[in-house]
């Protein structure tokens, strides 16, 4: 259907009824002549926030390995639902792990033993499997890909406590050659085709998990950007490769970001902060980070379900929409979920850790299940697209919550979601005209119109 400017697009997704991402029919504009006073969502259109980078989820050895158990159709069906901009929900912006996490088949490095000169160096185990996902959504995506990468633990012998799993902490003899294992990384996946747009210093800085981790507390994370991570991304001719911290979750991101940003040497190197949303929500963090250092990004890099498979289960699309509409309204410039697809009981994963994804592949049975995270995370990475500004808009219950962006092409889009147990009426109100619409309960719109 084509936009003018009398009508608005309604694409939805609503609980108990069959609408998944359904373009209903339009609304029409009209004047506001009687000057409409009640239900309103208004839109600003001339007040403009951050710029979005884009949206997309984590290309791990688990998605790889549970894509590559399913029949080619299927595999073709999931990478479009994910990809295709238009069949698909069109994700541009990827994560993928530096050497083994969670959701890998088991702990691995790129070297073997100790080997502080890295003279063993080789990206062999992510050929296997990780390295053909990455290209192929890279070829699915075309030139607006982007791979964002980090890692969950260096190398055994670099930690304090000899292995990858529980925690520990680098060395400090070998935050040198940790750091040029990154150089070699990014160089090895660039010979494979494959730019690294990004990396973080480390998964979820403060956590000793069971399984691969490694804690830096603010100063040493921000220490090894100054004095070893940025010099050698430098010195090899990488300073294009964006660097966040904390990769961690909200509560603490203002802290982190303040050791890391007051640096002056070490926030040369820091393009953002990125942040998960395993603590709550903390969407007032957020823009404090940006208040304080405006000129910094704000990346969410991480979330899912945990706890297993949740098939059918609303709440969890509705707590995808309630964060990224909250991430966005406090200044967030990129989007990753996690896994983009586990098999029927969330894994693979090495130590357990089994969690759910917007989209299971069954593979017992050859399946393909959409989640209800999959259609409401749709609703925002879909139609608004790389380059959108954000703009202002309010709206007239906190039973709502809305977010509204200027797409590059002009076309707004704007998001509202209703969580309660109750259809709720609403009228548009953009450049002197009204859309009047309902929303059903527990449902997300998406509104496009110019």
């Amino acid at each position: 259907m084509t936009i003018t400017h009398s009508t608005v697009r309604v694409i939805q997704t609503a609980k108990e009824t069959g609408d998944r991402l359904t373009e209903l029919e339009a609304l029409a504009f009209q004047p506001d002549s009687a000057e409409k006073e009640n239900e309103l969502i208004n839109i600003y259109e001339d007040l403009e926030y951050q710029v979005i980078e884009g949206f997309g989820g984590a290309l791990t050895e688990a998605s790889a390995v549970t894509l590559a158990k399913l029949s080619p159709g299927k595999q073709q069906e999931i990478i479009d639902a994910y990809f295709h901009p238009e069949h698909g929900i069109g994700y541009t912006l990827c994560r993928s792990h530096i050497q083994s996490c969670d959701f890998s088949k088991g702990n691995y490095a790129y070297v073997d033993g100790t080997d502080p000169e890295l003279s063993s160096f080789n990206i062999s185990r992510d050929q296997e499997s990780i390295l053909p996902l990455i290209q192929r959504a890279a070829s699915s995506v075309g030139d607006s890909f982007r791979l964002f990468s980090s890692p969950w633990s260096p190398p055994a012998f670099m930690k304090t406590n000899g292995e990858m799993n529980n925690g520990g902490k680098l060395k400090p003899e070998y935050r040198q050659a940790w750091a040029n294992l990154f150089v070699k990384y990014i160089q090895s996946y660039a010979e494979a085709g494959i730019d690294i747009w990004a990396v973080s210093v480390q998964n979820e800085a403060k956590a000793a998990q069971i399984w691969d981790s490694c804690i830096y507390t603010a100063e040493e994370e921000k220490d090894f950007v100054r004095d070893e991570l940025g010099p050698a991304l430098e010195a090899a001719g990488l300073s294009h490769v964006k660097v966040l911290v904390w990769d961690h979750n909200k509560e603490r991101v203002y802290e982190r970001a303040k050791t890391a940003f007051e640096d002056q040497a070490a926030s040369k190197y820091i393009w953002g902060i990125c942040f998960h949303w395993y603590s709550g929500d903390h969407f007032e963090a957020l823009s404090a980070v940006h208040d304080r250092f405006p000129d910094k990004k704000l990346f969410f890099s991480e979330g899912c379900q945990e706890g297993g498979v949740q098939l059918g289960s609303w709440n969890t699309g509705e707590r995808y929409g309630h964060d990224i509409i909250g991430n966005l309204n406090h200044w967030m410039s990129c989007w990753t979920d996690w896994n983009i697809v586990l098999d029927e009981q969330g894994g693979p994963n090495h130590v357990g850790n089994f969690c759910d994804a917007p989209i299971i592949g069954d593979t017992t049975k050859d399946e393909v299940i959409y989640e209800s995270s999959y259609y409401y995370i749709g609703h925002f990475s879909k139609y608004i697209r790389p380059g959108a500004i954000r703009v202002g808009s309010s709206k007239y219950t906190d039973k709502l919550e809305t977010t509204a962006f200027r797409n590059p092409d002009g076309t707004y889009a704007v998001i509202v979601l209703n969580r309660t147990d109750s259809q709720l009426p609403f009228t548009l109100r953009f450049k002197g005209e009204l859309a009047e619409n309902i929303i059903p309960a527990h449902a997300i719109q998406t509104l496009l119109f110019q």
